[in-house]
């Protein structure tokens, strides 16, 4: 008689890992709040990658219009190029909140107003962050709309990993 499977069954077995998952894991952390097993339990689980995917596919979206509205206010309005950022933010941040929570994130969805809270509060973090590199290129001479194009694309990781771990994370 053949003893019976400890991993009742699962497809992972045989992984040196333990069995823990980003969101539900209750074990005590090593270094701050996110211990380095979950980090690695959450990087080998599926629906993080396609949910990171589906951000960027968002965030594409959002991209397109921070752009568009960025050289609209730059060109046609005529704002200083700072100026333009925070008003292409507000657009574009509206844009990625409504699709993140409605899309990428829809099976951990709070209320709209704390989750939005916190969306906000990242993508605040994000834009300042943004501007810094922004300035920082457009004084070393690159044109102020390739300038913002990069800026954005620095700053994705730091938004995704804000919004996937605490604007639309767990409540405690």
């Amino acid at each position: 008689m053949a003893a019976p499977d400890p991993t009742g069954g699962r497809r992972d077995r045989g992984y040196d890992y333990p069995a823990t998952t980003v969101e539900s894991s209750h074990a005590q952390p090593v270094h701050g709040e996110y211990s380095p097993a979950r980090v690695r339990a959450g990087l080998r689980k599926r629906s993080n990658w396609e949910q990171l995917v589906k951000f960027c596919v968002v965030g594409a979206s959002g991209y397109l219009v921070n752009l568009a509205v960025y050289a609209f206010l730059l060109d046609v309005v005529g704002l200083h190029y700072i100026s333009a950022a925070v008003g292409s933010f507000v657009v574009a941040v509206t844009n990625n909140y409504a699709w993140n929570r409605m899309w990428t994130f829809r099976t951990q969805r709070a209320g709209v107003a704390y989750q939005g809270m916190r969306f906000f509060v990242v993508s605040t973090v994000a834009l300042l962050a943004n501007l810094v590199v922004l300035h920082l290129l457009v004084t070393l001479g690159l044109g102020e709309v390739i300038a913002q194009a990069i800026a954005i694309v620095l700053v994705t990781p730091v938004n995704f990993v804000g919004n996937k771990l605490w604007s639309f994370g767990p409540r405690r």
